[in-house]
C-alpha cells in the first residue's frame, strides 16, 4: 500500500498545447492516503480516466509529480509501480479455471504453490467464487467474471494501489447493487488503497469514504458524500450530485443583497456577496430538500407534482425561472399559486461558478 500524491499535474494530448483548453487534466494537486477509498466522479470527458491512467504509468503527464510515499514515480514504468487494475470489461483468460486465473499473477511473481493455494482460497471466499473454483472461466456469467477481475487485484499483496474504471458497465442492474457491497467489503478486508472512476453519483457515493468531482479537467471539490451534498463548492458539484440536483438560479448583487427577480434571498454565504466584483456571472443554489411551502416568500405557480415514493417532486415556476422542490409525501399539494421559501442557512451565492468567498476570510 502506498500514500499516492499528485503535485501539479497536467496533461495535454497536443504535442504543443498552450492555451488552458488545450489540456485534459488542468493543475490537480491531490493526496490518496494509505489504506482510503477514493472515487473519481464526473461525466465522460472530464478527465477520470486519464488521470487514472497517469497514476497507473499508462501515460506520462505533460508536466507535474506523482509520488508513491516519498518516491517520486513520475518516471517508473508500469510494472514497477505494482498497480492492480479492473477495466470495465472483465479481463479474463477463459480457457483457465477460476482458480488458475486468480493464481496467475501470483505464479508470473514466483509464489510457492503452497502460498499460491492459501491465498487463493482465501480470496476465493470473500468473493463467492469457491463453489466454482475448478470451473472454467468461459463457462461464468459477466458479473462472475468481474469478480475474478477483482481477485486478480487483491490476490497480490504487493499492491500499492487498486483502480478501478467503471468496473460495473456491463454488470446487470439487478446486480450492480450486488458488486458494489462486495467492494466495500473488501475494501475493509484488505484495507488496501482503492480509486473507483465513475460517471454514476450512486457508485461513487456508496463506494467511497472521499469523492472527487471532476469537471473539464479540474477536480472541483473533494470531500465526504455528505459535505459534497450539503455545500457544494462549485454550481456543477450542486447540479451533479443530488437527485434531482441543485437548484442555480441566475441573480445579482446589489450593494451587498443577494437578488433574485427583484426579491431580496438570504444566503448562507450573504457576507461574501460585497466581495464580488462586477462584471462576475452570479447565481444562488438551493437544493430541492431546502425549499418550503410558506405564506409569504417568492410567490411561483405549482405545475407539476411527481410521486417518487417516500417524497413529492414540485415542479414550480417564478416567472421564467423552472424550481424543483422536494415535500413530505402526506403533504397536500395544489396547482395554482403558491409562496415559497429557501432555508437561508442552505442557500449559496456563486460567482462565476464558484461559492463566493469572503476576501476578508483568512
Amino acid at each position: 500500500m502506498a500514500k499516492i500524491t499528485l503535485k501539479d499535474i497536467r496533461h495535454s494530448y497536443y504535442s504543443s498545447p498552450t492555451a488552458d483548453e488545450d489540456y485534459a487534466i488542468k493543475h490537480i494537486d491531490t493526496i490518496f492516503q494509505n489504506g482510503g477509498a477514493y472515487a473519481l466522479l464526473g461525466p465522460s470527458g472530464c478527465g477520470k480516466t486519464t488521470l487514472l491512467s497517469i497514476i497507473s504509468g499508462l501515460i506520462s503527464p505533460t508536466s507535474g509529480n506523482i509520488w508513491f510515499d516519498d518516491e517520486n514515480v513520475t518516471e517508473v514504468d508500469t510494472i514497477h509501480r505494482h498497480i492492480a487494475q479492473v477495466f470495465q470489461f472483465p479481463v479474463i483468460y477463459d480457457t483457465m479455471t477460476v482458480f488458475d486465473n486468480l493464481a496467475f499473477p501470483l505464479r508470473n511473481r514466483g509464489v510457492s504453490e503452497a502460498d499460491i493455494q492459501m491465498r487463493v482460497q482465501e480470496v476465493a471466499e470473500m468473493l463467492d467464487l469457491e463453489e466454482g473454483i475448478n470451473r472454467r472461466a468461459a463457462s461464468l456469467t459477466v458479473d462472475g467474471k468481474q469478480k475474478i477481475s477483482l481477485g486478480r487485484g487483491v490476490v497480490r499483496e504487493d499492491v500499492n494501489v487498486m483502480m478501478f474504471d467503471e468496473p460495473l458497465t456491463v454488470i446487470d442492474q439487478n446486480l450492480k447493487w450486488e458488486l458494489r457491497s462486495k467492494l466495500k467489503e473488501l475494501h475493509q478486508k484488505v484495507d488496501t488503497t482503492m480509486i473507483y472512476v465513475t460517471h454514476d453519483q450512486t457508485e461513487a457515493l456508496t463506494f467511497a469514504d472521499e469523492v472527487l468531482v471532476m469537471y473539464e479537467g479540474k477536480v472541483v471539490q473533494s470531500g465526504t458524500p455528505v459535505e459534497l451534498f450539503e455545500k457544494p463548492m462549485h454550481t456543477f458539484v450542486g447540479y451533479f450530485i443530488g437527485s434531482p440536483g441543485m437548484n442555480v438560479l441566475p441573480c445579482q448583487v446589489k450593494n451587498g443583497d443577494v437578488v433574485f427577480e427583484d426579491l431580496n434571498v438570504l444566503c448562507s454565504n450573504q457576507a461574501a456577496a460585497s466581495s464580488v466584483s462586477s462584471g462576475m456571472s452570479t447565481e444562488l443554489g438551493i437544493r430541492p430538500e431546502f425549499i418550503r411551502f410558506a405564506d409569504e416568500g417568492i410567490p411561483v405557480n405549482v405545475r407539476r407534482v411527481d410521486d417518487i415514493g417516500r417524497h413529492q417532486l414540485v415542479h414550480v415556476e417564478h416567472g421564467q425561472h423552472g424550481i424543483k422542490m422536494i415535500c413530505p409525501e402526506e403533504q397536500p399539494i395544489t396547482e395554482g399559486s403558491a409562496n415559497i421559501q429557501f432555508d437561508p442557512s442552505r442557500t449559496y451565492l456563486y460567482a462565476d461558478g464558484w461559492l463566493a468567498e469572503n476576501s476578508n476570510t483568512t
